[in-house]
């Protein structure tokens, strides 16, 4: 299996994302809105059909996992086999507690992909053994970036 492990906040829309018990998600910076680069990824994929995404998001904690998944284009939905959030053995507090690479690193070692990689903005923590698997977005650009998505082409076609 190949997988990508996509984070959602500065990857398919601006990082600038808040979660307000009122007013529910909403992004920070003027005139941008939620999953603004989805197509971008779509485009991205269509080469690669048997690539499988697992969440890496933030929003899987936060709005649980089929309402996480909803907010994805059909294409990407049927990608989607599970989450980081999502395995028996990891206690919510240790979840917590981890950087998102580590949270990916542990994924890995449960679901054992052939290969992988992540796009995702938040590098605190990262493994270094492993930051060859992470395309690193600007918070900001997201997948809107060129040099991102030229990335991604070259990860993608070493898969």
């Amino acid at each position: 299996m190949k997988i990508l492990y996509l984070d959602y906040n500065g990857v398919l829309h601006d990082g600038m994302v808040i979660r307000n018990r009122k007013r529910g998600m909403y992004i920070t910076t003027p005139e941008r809105s939620f999953f603004e680069w989805m197509p971008i990824l779509e485009e991205l994929l269509a080469p690669y059909p048997d690539v499988k995404i697992v969440l890496s998001t933030s929003w899987v904690r936060a709005l649980g996992f089929d309402a996480t998944r909803q907010e994805l284009s059909e294409s990407l939905r049927a990608r989607v086999v599970g989450s980081t959030f999502h395995h028996p053995k990891l206690l919510q507090s240790e979840f917590d507690l981890m950087p998102r690479g580590m949270q990916i690193l542990n994924d890995v070692t449960l679901r054992k992909p052939d290969s992988w990689f992540a796009i995702d903005d938040d590098t605190f923590g990262w493994p270094a053994a492993h930051r060859d698997r992470l395309i690193e977005t600007k918070g900001n650009l997201g997948l809107s970036d060129p040099a991102t998505q030229d990335a991604v082409r070259k990860i993608l076609a070493t898969l």
